[in-house]
């Protein structure tokens, strides 16, 4: 099982970026996806989980109304759009595997990990 996060990057408050994750060694029809993020000095915290058919999502407080979670089973990967970029969204950002196929935002519910992106916003 391997998932793998990629466009992070350093970027001006405002600004939108978008986030990858493509994984291989399970089939993403059987399992939930989340995304989370930890900032330096601070705990790992939830942004947002999709469940396997993508019909339900959920979100952090912190990022509803300008993070967007959506996936594309067929290519094996999940996004995260993320739109008006704050500097308190400044962290490393990880996605996560599911131990089933229905939505879940606690961290003692994904089984797997990938190794992070780094997100900097600062202007």
């Amino acid at each position: 099982v391997q998932l793998q996060a990629s466009g992070g990057g350093l970027v001006q408050p405002g600004v939108s970026l978008r986030l990858s994750c493509v994984v291989s060694g399970f089939s993403l029809d059987d399992h939930a996806i989340g995304w989370f993020r930890q900032a330096p000095g601070k705990e790992r915290e939830f942004v947002a989980a999709i469940s396997w058919s993508a019909g339900s999502t959920s979100y952090a407080d912190s990022v509803k109304g300008r993070f967007t979670i959506s996936r594309d089973n067929a290519k094996n990967t999940v996004y995260l759009g993320m739109n008006s970029l704050k500097p308190e969204d400044t962290a490393v950002y990880y996605c996560a595997m599911g131990r089933d196929r229905f939505l879940r935002t606690r961290i003692a519910d994904f089984g797997s990990w990938g190794q992070g992106t780094l997100v900097t916003v600062s202007s």
